[in-house]
């Protein structure tokens, strides 16, 4: 799950670049529309089914990071206000990625089971492709 979090805070900082970088916004909304299809919303939806039940669905973390998933959610699938929402994606991303790590997945390891922890290494197959061909992070084309 790191893993699929550094690749998460790797989007973070591709679309900082494109804006230092004044890269066309649909450029940068192509590339988050197709990060959240196929890494963001499998990776919640993973982490909702096989991680956060392990704590108390009603538990303060549980409720925050749920939250801020749903925020993301809405922030990735805006059709109007588009820098807005990705400066927003670019904050609140890196933001929710560090309270998991910090915070979250703390509190889950403390409590899991050992046979819980094998279920969610089982379930979990990382198979990460970030190929994607204009990579205007790197600079104007």
């Amino acid at each position: 799950m790191s893993r699929e979090h550094h690749h998460g805070l790797l989007l973070c900082w591709k679309i900082k670049e494109g804006f230092k970088q004044q890269i066309a916004i649909e450029r940068m909304k192509k590339y988050a529309d197709w990060f959240w299809t196929h890494h963001l919303q499998p990776h919640f939806l993973f982490e909702e089914k096989y991680m956060f039940p392990i704590l108390e669905i009603d538990h303060s973390l549980i409720t925050r990071a749920l939250n801020e998933h749903a925020r993301l959610k809405e922030l990735f699938n805006t059709t109007e206000g588009i820098e807005h929402s990705l400066t927003s994606i670019e904050e609140e991303l890196a933001a929710h990625i560090r309270f998991e790590e910090r915070e979250l997945f703390q509190e889950i390891q403390a409590h899991a089971s050992l046979e819980q922890l094998t279920r969610i290494e089982q379930a979990h197959s990382t198979i990460l492709s970030d190929h994607w061909e204009d990579e205007f992070w790197v600079g104007p084309k």
